[in-house]
């Protein structure tokens, strides 16, 4: 019986979707809309309104707000380096162990290691256990070394056990450009180390080298302290050293990677606008020979050092020492063969799909040559994004400084710190001034007037609210914009019956026309996306607060909430962007527009569903092949026809594969705007559409072949 049920409800709504209105045939409709009106004027006004309430925070913080209050370094104890009292003259702040400021949770934790106030930053290397000077000590205030004493304050983290010339940055201490990361495998290893100067006098080619090496010192010491997250080994600690290594000597060839790389995506979505279906399926085939082959070489090996299994023992580094073990190939002969597996299993099911996504793609790839301004488009919103995200941190740090500092005695000692006038009262824990503490207490005094924080008033917390939620809605709105503007660039194209005749200016239209009339949309469903993430903020900050209480249902609760609202936001995205293509086409309202693309999907549910994952299974092998092809130019050349002898050529090829990578999906983002777009007009052309001489399919040959179907007159 449950089974009968289920087949009527699914033969209910079968009829349902059949019995839905389709899109009759308008004799006008020659494409998207040139006399159109504008749409949500509504939400358009609330948007200028909270954009206009926006700059004005950012005014009102900007004028009342002193980011000097942050940008002042403060130690350990938290005194204000050369501004409060007992360390006027001491305005550098100087980190014990600077490798500790560059790990991922610096952030939110801040640098673990002590900070002290000193007058000058170091302007020499210097490690106690190679020299036992205990003069060039630099300890916490308050305690002086002498010979006998030294090494139980340095043991005891009173002093610093190691530094190197610094120079000052932000009034920070931080290692000056010739000292890198050799110091810390030196000091790991405690051998000396000699401090390299810059020359007095640089060309323009030098210059760059020297801020390339500064780039790589802060890279080197993240690494380091990333790695000693998760273990102490020297072994660890030197695969680290020698992979930033490579990576500073092989620079000059990997911009020049990177360029092919960029070349190298350019060429291939250039090669498709004639050969997309061949290049598709050689796409295909090639990841299916890469991954056929990959299976066999880890077979080959896993079995040969299943046979040798003492040959690691002969390793010249730790890489070299885990690719010679069994378990190593063994678990890439696992991955390889199930990913293999799985690629085959899925072809064989989705095979008719394929050569419908492959036309889709070829029509896309016929429109994108035909625009080809939209391909560098993306690089607008980007920059735009940039933008907001600069303009939003630089309003938070201001508004973080509105309001009244807040000053409290720490240490005091009454009998040897006599206060006189209105600073009698004063004693630990009761708030002060520096005026106040400098007139009526004496200079020797012990104690300090120490800042405790920035007393903002109560509504500050709700502006850097309205700061974020700003962020997330302008985000969502470049992001809405890029995509209306590419929609209607390519729905233009496909509503061209003749594509020759397509406008040069089409994208530079589509821009003109979205930011005439389709403001109000826009703001309209990036309100709904800026909406669900502020929510999911919001439940990672309930959730950072929460992890103390180590609650397990808590957890479930939160997590589960995290997942659904994720689930929602890919959701909204989804809809929001079809419809955009349908107000680009009709230049309806948002929720008009929402409607007609959400009835045009769910009458061709199984097309859409089966075919939007296709077109992304596709671009992602093509993008995958992509960088795999100049990850693999790359490693042959730096193993075999470079003259530099890298300790692990595969991290410049890791490194170079990931650009490539990023590279390609900003080209590719394109792609798949014009796939969906002229999906969507593929769609409507089907219903509006009959192949007679007074209603032709505007489709190309090719899909009409595919879908059997025929214009009278071609």
């Amino acid at each position: 019986m449950p089974c009968l049920e289920t087949c009527c409800m699914l033969d209910t709504h079968r009829k349902v979707l059949k019995q839905r209105k389709k899109i009759e045939y308008d004799p006008d409709f020659k494409g998207p809309m040139k006399n159109r009106s504008c749409t949500d004027i509504l939400c358009l006004g609330l948007f200028v309104v909270f954009i206009g309430c926006w700059i004005g925070v950012a005014c009102y913080a900007y004028t009342h707000g002193d980011t000097e209050l942050l940008l002042i370094p403060r130690d350990s104890s938290g005194s204000r380096c050369g501004f409060d009292p007992h360390v006027l003259d001491k305005p550098y702040l100087f980190f014990f162990d600077i490798s500790k400021c560059f790990g991922p949770n610096v952030p939110f934790t801040g640098c673990n290691t002590p900070q002290i106030c000193v007058s000058r930053c170091p302007s020499e290397t210097f490690i106690w256990d190679n020299n036992k000077d205990y003069t060039k000590l630099i300890c916490v205030d308050g305690v002086i070394p002498t010979t006998s004493s030294a090494e139980a304050l340095v043991n005891n983290k009173k002093c610093t056990r190691w530094y190197l010339r610094s120079e000052q940055v932000l009034k920070r201490c931080v290692p000056a450009v010739g000292e890198r990361w050799p110091v810390f495998a030196d000091l790991r290893a405690r051998t000396t180390h000699s401090a390299r100067h810059p020359q007095p006098e640089e060309d323009l080619g030098a210059i760059i080298k020297r801020h390339l090496e500064a780039a790589g010192s802060v890279l080197s010491l993240a690494v380091h302290n990333v790695i000693g997250l998760f273990t102490d080994s020297d072994t660890a600690h030197q695969f680290g050293n020698d992979f930033v290594e490579d990576l500073r000597d092989t620079w000059p060839e990997m911009l020049g990677f990177l360029a092919l790389g960029i070349f190298a995506c350019m060429l291939y979505i250039f090669i498709m606008r004639w050969i997309a279906k061949i290049m598709v399926w050689l796409t295909i085939f090639g990841t299916i020979a890469l991954l056929a082959f990959s299976t066999y070489l880890t077979a080959k090996n896993y079995d040969y050092y299943k046979k040798h299994p003492y040959d690691h023992e002969n390793a010249k580094n730790m890489f070299e020492k885990y690719v010679k073990t069994k378990e190593f190939w063994l678990v890439l002969l696992i991955i390889s063969s199930v990913v293999l597996a799985l690629l085959l299993f899925v072809l064989i099911f989705i095979r008719k799909q394929v050569i419908l996504a492959i036309a889709l793609i070829k029509e896309g790839s016929k429109a994108v040559s035909a625009v080809t301004s939209a391909l560098f488009f993306p690089i607008v919103p980007w920059l735009l994004q940039m933008a907001i995200f600069a303009f939003a941190i630089s309003v938070g740090l201001y508004i973080s400084t509105v309001g009244t500092p807040s000053y409290q005695i720490r240490n005091f000692d009454a009998n040897g710190c006599k206060c006189s006038g209105e600073a009698a009262h004063y004693k630990d824990g009761v708030e002060c001034t520096i005026e106040l503490f400098e007139r009526y207490c004496p200079q020797n005094c012990p104690g300090t007037c120490k800042f405790i924080e920035v007393a903002n008033t109560k509504w500050v917390i709700y502006v850097q609210i309205l700061n974020v939620f700003a962020f997330f809605w302008g985000v969502s709105f470049v992001t809405a914009f890029g995509e209306m503007v590419l929609a209607a660039t390519f729905a233009k194209w496909y509503w061209t019956f003749k594509k020759s005749r397509v406008p040069f200016f089409a994208l530079t239209a589509a821009v003109c026309r979205t930011l005439r009339y389709h403001i109000g949309t826009l703001a309209f469903g990036s309100l709904i996306i800026a909406i669900c993430r502020m929510i999911r903020a919001i439940l990672e900050y309930v959730d950072h607060k929460l992890k103390k209480y180590d609650n397990a249902v808590t957890k479930a609760v939160l997590c589960c909430c995290k997942c659904f609202f994720w689930c929602l936001e890919t959701f909204l995205k989804f809809i929001n962007k079809n419809a955009y293509i349908m107000c680009a086409i009709h230049g309806k309202n948002f929720c008009a527009s929402a409607k007609d693309a959400c009835s045009l999907l769910m009458r061709n549910i199984i097309r859409v569903a089966v075919l939007d994952k296709v077109t992304d299974f596709l671009f992602f092998l093509s993008k995958m092949l992509v960088s795999l092809g100049v990850a693999s130019i790359v490693y042959s050349y730096l193993e075999f026809a470079s003259e530099k002898n890298l300790h692990y050529p595969i991290g410049p090829a890791i490194i170079i594969f990931i650009c490539t990578y990023l590279i390609a999906c900003m080209f590719f983002s394109v792609y798949t705007m014009a796939v969906d777009t002229l999906f969507m007009c593929f769609l409507e052309d089907c219903e509006r559409n009959d192949g007679s001489e007074n209603r032709p399919y505007y489709m190309s040959t090719n899909l009409r072949n595919i879908f059997h179907k025929k214009n009278v007159v071609s």
